[in-house]
């Protein structure tokens, strides 16, 4: 019986997965646009780690800044760049989308636009959902995160960072889109390299933020899904013309 419970629940979780999947290729597929489904995770890096700050700090409801983990002696070398885990790995930055997806199992997407599909908003915070977007020769980390800014007032947090420089992510502008029920809500900004911390990011609000409220008006039984187109940067290519 707990075999076959556990595999009743196998089949479940699939069907739902599937569906999911499903209804988001039916909403965008008339766009042409790729859709990538992602499953919440539940992050396991708020005890202090190299990217928060003591743990008295967040009690008080302020997000800490980010520190540089201090076992970095070689500058060369970055930490892992997955919000998701407190993870010790250290490398340089051309071996980090190979650590994302053989360590941490990051799921990537090619394409110029492309549809990031959250699953379960409804759990409680601190939850992440990350995929990796490959396009224009480069490779983005997209990251979704449920926190609480504030005790008892969770926010949803979106930003899409360069796995590169900041030289280089200055090159490119990123935008996400919400669209449903005939409202639209756009973020349009230059991604953040992923040599900076994400909890920066989220701490100095440079990102799309959404309140609870707003995000159940784009959400769909539970999932919200975010267009995301990645351009060069016009300024920039002024710049090389000239």
């Amino acid at each position: 019986m707990l075999f076959f419970t556990q595999c009743f629940g196998a089949v479940l979780d699939l069907i739902h997965l599937r569906f999911q999947h499903y209804k988001a290729k039916r909403v965008f597929s008339a766009a042409g646009q790729l859709v990538c489904v992602v499953n919440p995770t539940h992050s396991l890096k708020y005890a202090p780690t190299r990217c928060a700050a003591a743990q008295t700090s967040t009690d008080q409801g302020v997000l800490p800044p980010c520190h540089h983990h201090e076992a970095v002696h070689d500058p060369q070398l970055v930490p892992c760049t997955c919000p998701l885990f407190s993870c010790p790995w250290e490398g340089h930055l051309e071996v980090v989308v190979s650590h994302l997806r053989q360590t941490h199992r990051i799921n990537i997407l090619q394409g110029a636009e492309i549809v990031f599909l959250a699953t379960d908003m409804h759990l409680p915070a601190p939850t992440d959902w990350i995929i990796m977007h490959s396009c224009l020769g480069h490779q983005f980390l997209l990251v979704l995160r449920k926190q609480e800014k504030y005790e008892g007032h969770p926010q949803f947090f979106a930003t899409m960072m360069l796995i590169g420089t900041p030289t280089q992510a200055d090159n490119f502008t990123y935008r996400l889109e919400l669209n449903r029920n005939q409202r639209r809500l756009k973020w349009e900004a230059t991604p953040r390299s992923v040599l900076e911390c994400v909890d920066s990011v989220i701490s100095d609000g440079d990102c799309l933020v959404l309140n609870t409220s707003l995000a159940q008006l784009f959400s769909d039984n539970g999932s919200l899904a975010i267009g995301i187109a990645i351009t060069t940067s016009k300024v920039h290519n002024a710049e090389n013309e000239m």
